[in-house]
């Protein structure tokens, strides 16, 4: 099988690399590789080197508190953080804590050896589920202890399956796995896997965190002026066609907007902007102006949307609409009630265990979106219940940081 698998990983690269001239994220995804080995030159032979691995966002707002206590901690060692995708890479290049940032190159054996060898590391910790059968095996092959962290297992992966015994040949590279909840372990203790924590998701140190960090922004204070203020954050079209339809037909006169899009491009941020109603700013905007005479802001730059949610009455989190929901931690850590879309939301297990402890609201159109936040709107008491129920679940969960910590600390 891991014949077969090189055959079609070097088909892809090559289809990908076609694509990549008329679709400006294959582009990047493709092009950013071209760096990657020159990027890791600063490393050097006798470098003790962490390497963290994230897909992409999300899971590096995994690793991050991870990232950040090893740099207090280890400071004679250097920090490697790569991206699979050009969403997480192109949003954290910069991210100064790291020595660099690069995208992991593509699966190929002469890719990942050469990797390797270029990087050496100490400790290998990769994020939630990113199994590279060429990596796992070069890694298995060195002196570098790899965990994984955050992992969540389902039965319908291929390791679990009559079909799967080649995948799982390279589970044995982890020398130990954290995973999220006790249906992962079980899930490894099936197939032969022994050496697992139930950690939790690291997430959720993240975002408590957030709330100790200064997240005063003066432009948003000028806008909202003391009026409830609905924060739309990470969304999509499909989103976005709920929040237009209730701000065009449906909100109040003491109600406010703001809207922070997945997508920053110029064009789709206008054509967002035209189809809205009311009188509406960009961010980019936002100087010589008088904001508060503003109904809707949208955020039209990146960076800013964990400090953004600390400003809102009720928070509407996107993506559950479209590809997959994004991070509702972020607002349910400022005990704000929160309402996101429910037909991509069953693989997050906060967003299934806020939905029946009552602290989120899912909705599926527009009708729907309307309803939920006139009620919001409308009763404060609900918003302060299910604001208090997100911010308890968020602190009732705190912790998985110091579990590897404490791991690594024995075997580094």
């Amino acid at each position: 099988m891991i014949f077969l698998y090189n055959i079609i990983i070097h088909i892809v690269y090559f289809f990908l690399r076609l694509i990549a001239l008329l679709n400006p994220k294959i582009k990047l995804f493709v092009s950013g590789r071209k760096d990657t080995f020159q990027q890791l030159q600063i490393i050097e032979k006798e470098d003790r080197v962490f390497w963290i691995h994230a897909a992409s966002l999300g899971e590096f707002e995994q690793a991050r508190p991870i990232i950040e206590k090893l740099k207090q901690k280890y400071v004679n060692h250097k920090i490697v953080v790569t991206f699979f995708s050009p969403s997480g890479y192109e949003i954290r290049k910069n991210y100064d804590v790291a020595d660099v940032v690069c995208y992991l190159p593509f699966d190929t054996r002469s890719n990942v050896k050469r990797f390797i060898q270029q990087i050496h590391p100490e400790y290998s910790i990769i994020v939630k589920y990113e199994f590279w059968p060429n990596l796992l095996q070069e890694l298995k092959q060195t002196n570098s202890k790899t965990i994984l962290i955050s992992g969540i297992f389902r039965k319908e992966q291929s390791f679990f399956t009559w079909y799967g015994k080649w995948m799982r040949n390279f589970l044995p590279t982890f020398d130990h796995f954290f995973v999220q909840n006790n249906q992962s372990k079980d899930l490894l203790n099936t197939i032969g896997f022994s050496n697992v924590t139930v950690s939790g998701d690291t997430r959720f140190d993240r975002v408590y965190e957030i709330l100790h960090q200064k997240n005063d922004l003066e432009a948003i204070e000028l806008f909202k002026n003391n009026t409830y203020t609905i924060v739309a954050g990470s969304t999509w079209k499909e989103d976005e066609e709920c929040i237009i339809s209730y701000i065009n037909k449906d909100a109040s006169d003491k109600e406010k907007f703001i809207i922070a899009p997945h997508n920053i491009d110029a064009i789709k941020i206008e054509t967002l902007r035209n189809a809205i109603l009311e009188k509406t700013i960009l961010y980019s905007e936002r100087n010589n102006v008088d904001l508060k005479d503003y109904k809707v802001l949208i955020i039209d730059n990146i960076g800013l949307l964990t400090k953004i949610y600390s400003y809102a009455n009720a928070a509407y989190v996107g993506g559950g609409l479209a590809t997959g929901l994004h991070n509702i931690l972020e607002p349910a850590t400022y005990g704000v009630p929160v309402v996101f879309g429910g037909k991509k939301h069953t693989k997050f297990k906060e967003a299934v265990d806020l939905i029946k402890l009552g602290g989120c609201r899912t909705i599926i159109n527009t009708e729907d979106f309307s309803t939920n936040f006139k009620k919001l709107k409308k009763d404060i008491q609900l918003r302060v219940s299910m604001g208090e129920i997100n911010k308890k679940y968020v602190e009732e969960h705190i912790g998985a940081t110091q579990f590897i910590l404490h791991y690594i600390s024995k075997t580094v």
